[in-house]
């Protein structure tokens, strides 16, 4: 029998906020996220809510600590960057700003070719924001990260 599925993203964030119903508004309004779907268990709070971000998906829930469900405020931070490369980063990051992200990293042209700079969002998120100025080769990135103020060692 021929498999007739089609292949799906096989990696998609699911993040946890406090308040989430109010994280899938602010998404929407900070960053343009197109709400897909919302599930509310009868208590309230979000059990699952899918947000479009251009062609990428990011789920949601909320806090659910009877189930080891924790957001970066209660765990108090995450190592965690979910990241936006957009045409115009200057507008997406005031925008953010002024719709109540914290400014974690301010907008810079950076050695490997893109204009970017992190945000927090009221929920603990990070967030890098970015706009490719310049395509560079690995080589050219290289180089250019071994001249960068403060990089200067080799990757591997």
């Amino acid at each position: 029998m021929t498999d007739t599925t089609q292949p799906t993203t096989t990696l998609t964030p699911h993040i946890s906020c406090r308040k989430a119903s109010e994280a899938v508004e602010f998404y929407r309004k900070a960053f343009g996220a197109e709400p897909i779907s919302v599930m509310n268990t009868p208590d309230g709070r979000v059990m699952h809510a899918a947000l479009k971000f251009g062609s990428s998906m990011i789920y949601l829930v909320d806090e659910f600590p009877e189930h080891g469900g924790q957001s970066p405020q209660s765990l108090g931070g995450s190592p965690v960057t979910l990241h936006l490369q957009v045409a115009d980063c200057d507008a997406v990051f005031a925008h953010a700003v002024e719709s109540g992200c914290d400014v974690a990293m301010p907008l810079d042209n950076m050695f490997w070719g893109d204009r970017w700079g992190m945000l927090t969002d009221p929920f603990g998120h990070k967030w890098s924001v970015a706009t490719t100025i310049r395509q560079m080769s690995p080589e050219e990135m290289q180089k250019a990260m071994l001249e960068a103020p403060g990089c200067g060692a080799e990757i591997k």
